[in-house]
């Protein structure tokens, strides 16, 4: 008789395409495991990260805004379930793995600093001695190392398509342990939903916030063409309506129209590149899972005007500096006296490098946990 694992293992093999990632044929895990009777790989690999500390802190981690700034802005778990979502969606249209993609948006950001991407880049300048800071590396970190929920193993013990898909996330330097991930094999389709899901969130939810901050006005949206497009067309629909709706509507379209055209353009790619197998999409000579052109471009636009109107403004610019002088100040001062670690961190001095064990530390705070030991130390 079967288990229920293994129905709905062949389960997956009735319904997902050919080229998908199957459960029952995973790589594997670092520290082999016998196999759950209910549970698939990658469902118990979900299970494992939402029950992980490193993910319940990302609600107080931030995504643009700092999380003391306000209760309605989006945090870095909030981005993360939306990735979540839109990674199902599109999993589930293209015939892929939707427990895949949604372990790999679920993990992809638990190495994020507190304070967003300025916090990354202060980090990256203080450990530049170690190699910098990198946030999917240090994700790599904390499922395999960090986090401690298990007697036989260190870390989540995580299947190798969810590690793979950390690593390879995003990728623009280079490639990021290459003995274990070879850099000429391309990550599965699921792996590469994320990395656009990440894209659509974050393009669209941060103007969200944006608007709703005040830090975008309406009228600077009708100089980006995309933008306008959408305006014209919510305008025609809707002749009334309070910014709060219209905010609301043209956002939800801007996601809508992003996820439509990703679906499409990768059906008509797969199509292309002749994919009949995991192991075909792993040698194709280039990405399926991408934009139309029309759309990239359109894209390119909306990313300068967020650059420009948003992650350069002076409320941001001020943030970065508040991070910056946070985070530095914590982390020298854990190197200057290491005792004042704690539990785990504490035990590994003189096994790890000071500096190390203080950027995994520091790295793994909430911004209001950091923000509390600053004021610890001018106090």
């Amino acid at each position: 008789m079967l288990t229920l694992r293994e129905r709905a293992e062949k389960y997956e093999d009735a319904i997902l395409a050919p080229y998908a990632a199957r459960s029952a044929d995973t790589r594997g895990r670092h520290y082999p495991q016998e196999r759950h009777p209910i549970r698939t790989a990658f469902q118990r690999d979900r299970d494992r990260v939402i029950h992980s500390a490193a993910f319940r802190r990302m609600d107080r981690k931030t995504q643009v805004f700092l999380s003391d700034e306000g209760d309605h802005y989006r945090t870095r778990l909030t981005h993360t379930l939306e990735v979540a979502q839109i990674s199902r969606t599109i999993a589930r249209a293209l015939g892929l793995n939707e427990d895949l993609a949604e372990s790999i948006s679920l993990v992809h950001d638990l190495g994020h600093t507190p304070f967003g991407h300025s916090g990354e880049a202060v980090m990256d300048r203080l450990m530049q001695s170690f190699g910098g800071f990198n946030h999917n590396r240090q994700s790599l970190r904390v499922v395999d190392i960090i986090e401690h929920r298990y007697k036989e193993h260190q870390g989540l013990n995580l299947t190798y398509e969810v590690r793979e898909g950390i690593v390879k996330h995003e990728t623009s330097g280079p490639q990021l342990f290459p003995d274990i991930f070879p850099p000429d094999e391309k990550p599965t389709l699921e792996a590469l939903i994320v990395d656009q899901a990440d894209a659509i969130a974050y393009n669209c939810h941060d103007l969200d916030d944006g608007l709703s901050s005040g830090i975008i006005d309406w009228e600077e949206l009708a100089d980006v063409p995309f933008l306008e497009e959408v305006l014209d067309e919510t305008a025609h629909l809707y002749p009334v309506l309070d910014s709060h709706l219209r905010r609301h509507i043209v956002v939800r379209r801007l996601v809508d129209i992003q996820v439509s055209d990703l679906m499409v353009t990768a059906f008509f790619n797969i199509e292309q590149m002749g994919f009949r197998s995991l192991d075909d999409v792993r040698k194709a000579p280039g990405k399926a899972m991408v934009f139309s052109e029309r759309l990239s471009q359109k894209l390119r636009g909306l990313k300068s005007f967020l650059n420009e109107k948003m992650y350069r403004h002076p409320r941001m610019e001020e943030n970065g500096q508040r991070a910056e002088r946070v985070i530095e100040a914590l982390f020298r001062s854990y190197c200057g006296d290491p005792n004042r670690l704690y539990g785990r961190y504490k035990e590994r001095l003189g096994v790890d490098p000071v500096e190390v064990i203080v950027c995994d530390f520091v790295a793994g705070m909430t911004d209001r946990f950091a923000l509390r030991m600053f004021e610890n130390l001018a106090g």
